[in-house]
């Protein structure tokens, strides 16, 4: 089938590796550890990590910067032949977007089996009745991006006591 696109797992674990660098700057910046890179013809055409409490955005989340950085990359905000890396699982609004971007596939590190929407509790990424479907790629260095995740939670925990909840819009328990 020489017109099928040749998957390279390691190009998985190179860009992975991309998005966790991205992930360890939202740690360093007090950020639920999330990062994020789309791919386009074997580069990189955005980065970004979650900034959800520093921007005060709801919405900062590492998948929905790095796409709109994309769209702007790209000059469209069809993303028909890019491929997202991020460190966790797509969240529902996340994928949302995902599929309203159209992108070819999404390849992720830690599942979230609470929370997650590329088949942790549900599956938007490849719903039926939804006008687009991207190929899902799992697990790659996973134990990594769930290290990375449970290492913020224990330190956050330890840093608020008896504060109560994270404030972080992750649930700590699923890491």
């Amino acid at each position: 089938m020489p017109d099928e696109p040749i998957i390279d797992l390691q190009s998985d674990h190179y860009f992975m590796g991309e998005a966790l660098r991205q992930a360890t700057r939202a740690y360093q910046a007090e950020e639920v550890p999330i990062g994020a890179v789309v791919v386009r013809g074997g580069r990189i055409v955005a980065r970004a990590f979650n900034q959800v409490e520093v921007l005060k955005d709801a919405t900062a989340h590492a998948e929905m910067l790095a796409l709109t950085q994309a769209e702007a990359a790209v000059g469209d905000w069809r993303l028909t032949d890019c491929t997202l890396y991020v460190t966790k699982e797509p969240c529902p609004m996340c994928a949302g977007a995902i599929v309203h971007v159209r992108l070819a596939r999404v390849v992720f590190g830690a599942s979230d089996p609470k929370a997650g929407a590329a088949g942790g509790v549900m599956n938007l990424l490849q719903f039926p009745s939804l006008n687009h479907r991207c190929e899902i790629t799992r697990g790659v260095r996973e134990a990594e991006c769930r290290s990375l995740l449970q290492s913020f939670f224990v330190e956050q925990r330890s840093r608020r006591g008896s504060e109560g909840g994270t404030g972080t819009g992750v649930a700590a328990s699923n890491f």
